[in-house]
């Protein structure tokens, strides 16, 4: 029986410790698998931006023992550093999963300290998964109590429930005690930050990269007995005074019941996921009316604050903007109908006919929208004068498990074969299904 007496933080660490492995539903390991096959292809995918190599020289500038692989380059750094460089590769190019429990980008933060440090201690399979899982639900835990007004106010969540969640998973797989784990929690807490006004610059992904760089260090600091305070979210001036929300009843009672990773939304558009339920409402409108483009005389996107604020760029002028910007992704959709990596370039957002379809698209908030939704409604009015309407919800339509495993089987080939060749890709592929069974981590980094 839960103890509702104890703070919200300390109930966290108790999780954190307590939780048996074994008891966690065989499902939610296949989808954490899944899971780690597609940001595993997106690191790959990243991994020679120029953010990525201005963070190499970073690493390369401090300097330190050499503990864990940068995934794609061959080379070994300390586990902070391949936590940083490799987070911030897997969020370079946005393609990463979402999850609106979580407010923002799960993987990206919990996969890379996990796999630096797995790598450092010889952690096996099994104990991997199980970290990741038990962070996913303390991350989720976090962001459901903190509610979108925390999103709304200006906070990256990938970047504020990120380091929380982080900490979590590599408590976990360092199997610290309670009372360590709620230092962790504290340590991480008191480094929770990041604001959406960087969205479409570098430091978008840096965040990624931050936040499981902070996951490794608040773990081995709690670890050697480094204090902090016992009450970070539920405490006077803590997390939820500080940055919106509070202690919900409801969302505690979850844990160790549900696991939210079967809800990961992965994505099949190269951009922010804000702008994918706009992409597909608008072109399932074109499929089913035969639409073209010079057809349209109009298109109004209704979508809700959340949304809005995290994909509202209208004039772009980089690749990278245009990956947060709802008229730029849905223009692109409807002119090339390809919505991958390589419509993100300097180039394409340039291009005199997407700019020319992109004054015709506006953005409304709709308040009938529900306030944690990626739904999106699309009007299209035609310049003979009639007028079609859809609706998509990225979020809510995740496909079942087997449908994912074989589409994100196919983007992962997609995005590693290009860098490992297609032997390594495959091996990676076959290995990754029963990464339970491998015994030391070390292994699975050996396949590069």
């Amino acid at each position: 029986m839960e103890d509702k007496s104890i703070g919200m933080t300390r109930r966290l660490a108790k999780f954190i410790v307590d939780t048996n492995a074994p008891e966690i539903p065989a499902l939610a390991y296949e989808h954490a698998k899944i899971a780690l096959m597609d940001w595993f292809g997106v690191t790959m995918a990243g991994k020679d931006e120029p953010l990525v190599v201005k963070l190499l020289k970073y690493a390369d500038f401090l300097g330190g023992k050499e503990q864990a692989t940068i995934l794609g380059h061959g080379i070994k750094k300390s586990v902070a550093q391949a936590a940083l460089v490799n987070g911030a590769a897997s969020h370079a190019l946005d393609y990463d999963d979402s999850l609106i429990s979580f407010l923002g980008h799960p993987s990206v933060t919990l996969f890379p300290g996990l796999l630096a440090l797995s790598e450092w201690k010889g952690k096996s399979g099994a104990d991997f998964l199980a970290a990741y899982l038990i962070g996913l639900k303390v991350g989720t835990t976090v962001a459901s109590c903190a509610g979108p007004e925390h999103y709304a106010t200006g906070w990256h969540a990938t970047s504020t429930m990120g380091p929380l969640a982080a900490a979590a998973a590599c408590s976990r797989l360092l199997r610290l005690d309670e009372q360590q784990a709620v230092y962790a929690l504290g340590i991480a807490g008191t480094q929770s930050s990041g604001l959406k006004r960087v969205f479409g610059t570098m430091c978008k992904p840096f965040h990624a990269g931050r936040a499981s760089e902070v996951g490794v260090m608040a773990s081995l600091l709690a670890g050697d007995g480094f204090t902090s305070a016992e009450d970070i979210l539920e405490g006077p001036g803590g997390f939820f005074e500080a940055m919106k929300g509070g202690v919900k009843e409801n969302i505690l009672a979850t844990l160790g019941k549900t696991w939210e990773v079967e809800n990961m939304a992965q994505k099949y558009h190269a951009s922010c996921h804000g702008t994918h339920s706009p992409i597909e409402a608008s072109l399932s409108v074109f499929q089913k009316e035969g639409l073209s483009v010079p057809d349209i005389k109009s298109i109004v996107v209704h979508v809700n604050q959340l949304m809005l604020s995290a994909a509202y760029k209208i004039d772009v002028n980089t690749g990278l903007e245009g990956k947060f910007s709802i008229p730029y992704c849905v223009a692109n959709a409807l002119l090339r109908g390809n919505t991958g990596m390589q419509a993100f370039t300097d180039e394409k957002v340039a291009d005199p006919e997407v700019k020319a379809l992109m004054k015709k698209i506006s953005l409304h908030c709709d308040s009938e929208i529900p306030a944690v939704s990626a739904e999106a409604r699309v009007e299209i009015e035609t310049t003979a004068g009639k007028r079609y309407s859809a609706l998509s919800n990225v979020m809510q339509d995740v496909p079942e498990l087997e449908v994912k495993r074989v589409k994100i089987k196919s983007k992962f080939t997609d995005l590693c074969s290009p860098v490992l060749g297609d032997r390594k890709t495959e091996k990676l592929a076959e290995t990754i299904p029963s990464l339970e069974k491998m015994e030391n981590m070390t292994a699975f980094i050996a396949l590069l």
